[in-house]
């Protein structure tokens, strides 16, 4: 459920309209959404577009039993693991593609997101795409949820005009000069700066 301070949320078939577009569109009009899990989360300040036809898509190879929400319904979770080490938590677009939400500004049930992490360091809290899932508590059990109903993960775009940098997405081997990495401009909160902001 979303604190009061969080606004109103789009209903499930809005959220699949505005997330049933190519990657690489999603991406930016993400930042400055509040994305809560359980009440506890903050505004999307960091994101990373992935399409079917792009090399460093888990979709680029076709449907497997890992990658299998990101050819689902739009506006759904894609969860996975990185490295074996930690979770990454996506927004599923259009068929086959999907955003990979790498930072947030941590806002509602602070306290938690500390004991979780392990630390009070504003900035370490969800900066980066392991921090942000250990901070939210997402595993491979919200694989697959809808984005919105209040079944756990909620999403709530803010339109609006948000300064945005580009740059190239990080720690892939494939795609490298694709610019699809979106963050918000002057955010403390990001993985790491952008190098021509």
């Amino acid at each position: 459920m979303f604190p009061v301070a969080a606004a109103r949320i789009m209903e499930l078939a809005e959220l699949e309209e505005f997330c049933d577009r190519p990657a690489d569109l999603v991406a930016p009009d993400l930042l400055g959404a509040a994305l809560l899990v359980d009440g506890v989360g903050g505004l999307v300040v960091e994101t990373e577009a992935y399409a079917p036809d792009d090399p460093a898509s888990h979709s680029f190879g076709g449907p497997t039993a890992r990658n299998a929400a990101m050819f689902g319904p739009p506006a759904r979770a894609y969860v996975y693991r990185s490295y074996g080490i930690h979770w990454c938590f996506n927004v599923v677009c259009r068929r086959g593609s999907a955003v990979l939400v790498r930072a947030l500004e941590p806002k509602w049930g602070l306290e938690t997101m500390i004991e979780r992490r392990g630390t009070r360091a504003a900035a370490l809290l969800a900066s980066g795409p392991g921090r942000l899932t250990q901070a939210l508590a997402i595993t491979r059990a919200h694989d697959g949820m809808p984005l919105a109903g209040g079944d756990g993960i909620e999403l709530d775009p803010r339109p609006g005009v948000h300064p945005v940098v580009t740059g190239p997405r990080i720690g892939i081997t494939r795609a490298v000069e694709q610019p699809w990495r979106f963050g918000l401009a002057g955010s403390a909160h990001l993985s790491r700066p952008f190098r021509n902001a």
